[in-house]
């Protein structure tokens, strides 16, 4: 048995970043929905990667268990992508908080008590995460450090505190961040790293959803007002994803990787903070 990296989540980046680093690696490539795992599996293959597929449904632990069995009976688990999630226009506050926010803690959880040593992990978050007004030290500390199972109990992700889902996934991309922090202590004591990727605007059908959703407005001036002048592309995100897992990384963990243009530079000193 060889070593094996774990993709949670088929979408572009996810795939972008395994191309990567999975180069003589079995890569195990698992969605919500087994169609989208088998078409990306099928690009994979084609490019000269190993791959496995599996359903998974990361607001379900057994069902991240049973991932992390598949995995482990491959071989040694030494990378982790997790690209599962949702966003503020495909999903209510209560699906947001369970998947992005819940679920992330669980794959943290439980590949954290099997990644090998001189592994790595990286889960993607997200801008809107820095957009989020400041917390308190105490509610960093919950969403850091509260068990997953009594997560989604905290007072301040009760319905009548998260009213909208623009609101769920600041938090819950806030949440990834400081999660990964709290996480990265424990996966070090495995001789394991593990970070976080911020992306901005990213040109995914993800993002398209947004860009035609009722928020589209905002977005398309995120992109004409930010210091680059335009979104990322799928690749841009790989290569930062590579500098996490690889050894070139090896002093990094417990961080978060802000690659948004420079919206959120904009969003608090520039032309977009104007517009708020």
């Amino acid at each position: 048995m060889g070593n094996v990296n774990v993709l949670i989540g088929a979408g572009s980046i996810g795939q972008a970043i395994a191309r990567r680093v999975s180069a003589g690696r079995h890569v195990v490539l698992a969605d919500l929905r087994q169609e989208n795992a088998d078409a990306a599996a099928k690009v994979l293959r084609d490019a000269g990667f190993e791959v496995s597929t599996a359903t998974v449904d990361v607001s379900s632990r057994p069902s991240v268990q049973e991932l992390v069995e598949l995995a482990a009976g491959l071989g040694d688990i030494t990378g982790v992508i997790h690209a599962a999630g949702v966003s503020p226009s495909q999903a209510s506050p209560a699906t947001i908080l369970a998947v992005d926010l819940y679920g992330t803690a669980v794959v943290l959880e439980e590949f954290g008590n099997v990644i090998a040593k001189g592994g790595a992990g990286v889960v993607i978050a997200s801008q809107s995460g820095h957009r989020l007004g400041a917390l308190t030290v105490e509610q960093n500390a919950a969403l850091a450090t509260t068990p997953a199972e009594d997560l989604l109990s905290l007072a301040m992700l009760q319905p009548d505190q998260v009213k909208d889902s623009l609101h769920a996934y600041q938090l819950s991309k806030r949440g990834n961040s400081l999660r990964v922090m709290y996480e990265a202590v424990r996966w070090g004591q495995r001789g394991a790293r593990v970070n976080t990727i911020s992306p901005g605007i990213v040109i995914t059908p993800l993002a398209r959803d947004e860009l035609t959703g009722p928020r589209g407005e905002g977005y398309r001036r995120m992109i004409e007002l930010c210091p680059v002048g335009r979104a990322a592309t799928p690749d841009e995100v790989g290569h930062v994803g590579a500098l996490l897992l690889g050894p070139d990384g090896a002093l990094i963990t417990g961080s978060d990787f802000l690659m948004d243009g420079g919206v959120t530079a904009s969003y608090w000193y520039g032309e977009l903070a104007a517009k708020q």
